[in-house]
C-alpha cells in the first residue's frame, strides 16, 4: 500500500515515522511550500515531494493521509475521493455533522475507504477496557469522567476560528470518544458550560452526557492548562482507571474498598499510529469503505454531539455563518 501524507506539521511527521518502522511505503507528501515538502521527505525517507496538494491528489498513491486543520479536511477529504483516493483523516473529522454526512457518502458512492484517524479506537487497549466493561467485575457502570487537557493556546491552528480552533474538536474529541466507547451513544441529555479564548474559539469547557438509562458521563477539555488525562469508570462494586485517554498507559480496576484487584499493561507500541494503518489497509484489501473499528455511524455520532454541545455554547465557524 503506498500512503500519501497530506500536510508537513509535525503529526505528518509521526506518521511518517510510523510507516517507516512498519516497512509501509510512504510514497509521498504535500505542503503548500515545496521547501518544506521537500525538508519533511529528506527526513522522514519519503520518495516524492510535492508543492501542491493537486499533484498528491493526481498521484499513483493508495491511501491519503490528511494531517491538516480541521477547517480543511472538508475539501481536501472531497478531492482526494474525487481522484480515487482512500482517505485516513485526523481527527476531528470535518467542523461538522453535515460536512462528514457528505464525505462519508462521497466515499460509497466512489467505493472507496474513508477512515478517521482517532487512534484511541484503533489501538489495543480499547478491546481490554471493553472485556473489563464487559465482565462487569465493578458492577453496573453509573459515572464516568474524562479529560484531556495541554497547554497549547499558542497554536495557531487552535485559536484562530477560520481554522475551526479550540479545544473542543482538537481535544474534546477525545474525551467524547472515551465516553462513547464505554457507555454507548444513547444519550438523552446535553449540558455544557465554556470558557471563550480571545478569538472567539473555546479555551476550556465541562460537559455532560446523561444517558437515555440515567448514566452520566462528565467530560472536560482545555487548551490552557495540564490535567492528568484519565479516564475513570465508577460501579456499584467498584471503579476502572483508564491512565491516559489520549493514549493507554495502562489499566487498573479496583474494587469498592479501594483494594487493586487487576491491572493491565499496555503492549510495547511502534508510535501508536501503526494500528490505525493495519485497520485501513486490511479495509481497503477487503472492499470495505469503513474501518470496523472506527464506523461510519460512529464518525457521525462523534460529530453530532460537539455540534450539539457547540449550539449549547452559541459557537459557529466563519464557513458555517
Amino acid at each position: 500500500m503506498k500512503v500519501g501524507i497530506l500536510g508537513a506539521g509535525n503529526i505528518a511527521g509521526k506518521m511518517a515515522q510510523t510507516l517507516v518502522l512498519m516497512g509501509t511505503e510512504a510514497s509521498a507528501v504535500a505542503s503548500r511550500d515545496l521547501g518544506k515538502a521537500r525538508a519533511f521527505a529528506d527526513k522522514f525517507h519519503v520518495k516524492t515531494a510535492y508543492g501542491s496538494y493537486e499533484e498528491l491528489y493526481q498521484s499513483d498513491v493508495d491511501l491519503v493521509y490528511v494531517a491538516t486543520p480541521h477547517s480543511h479536511h472538508y475539501a481536501q477529504m472531497r478531492d482526494c475521493l474525487e481522484n480515487g483516493k482512500h482517505v485516513l483523516c485526523e481527527k476531528a473529522f470535518t467542523i461538522n455533522t453535515a460536512q462528514a454526512r457528505e464525505i462519508l457518502e462521497l466515499g460509497r458512492r466512489k467505493g472507496l475507504l474513508v477512515a478517521e484517524a482517532i487512534w484511541t479506537r484503533y489501538m489495543p487497549m480499547r478491546k481490554v477496557m471493553d472485556e473489563i466493561l464487559a465482565s462487569r467485575v465493578v458492577g453496573r457502570p453509573m459515572i464516568l469522567t474524562a479529560n484531556l487537557d495541554y497547554v497549547s493556546q499558542t497554536l495557531e491552528r487552535l485559536i484562530r476560528p477560520e481554522l475551526a480552533g479550540g479545544a473542543l474538536l482538537d481535544l474534546g474529541v477525545y474525551t467524547i470518544n472515551f465516553a462513547l466507547m464505554c457507555f454507548g451513544s444513547s444519550i438523552k441529555r446535553i449540558e455544557s458550560t465554556f470558557v471563550p479564548f480571545s478569538t472567539g474559539v473555546d479555551a476550556m469547557s465541562n460537559t455532560t452526557l446523561v444517558y437515555d438509562d440515567d448514566r452520566m458521563a462528565m467530560i472536560h477539555s482545555s487548551m490552557m492548562c495540564r490535567s492528568d488525562r484519565r479516564g475513570m469508570v465508577f460501579g456499584e462494586k467498584g471503579y476502572i482507571e483508564f491512565i491516559n485517554i489520549n493514549n493507554c498507559e495502562g489499566i487498573r480496576v479496583f474494587d469498592a474498598n479501594d483494594r487493586l484487584i487487576n491491572s493491565y499493561e499496555t503492549p510495547k507500541q511502534l508510535t501508536g499510529f501503526e494500528y490505525q494503518v493495519t485497520a485501513c489497509e486490511r479495509a481497503i484489501t477487503t472492499g470495505l469503505t469503513e474501518c470496523p473499528e472506527m464506523p461510519h455511524s460512529e464518525i457521525l455520532k462523534v460529530m453530532e454531539i460537539m455540534d450539539k454541545i457547540r449550539g449549547v455554547w452559541g459557537v459557529k465557524y466563519p464557513e458555517e455563518t
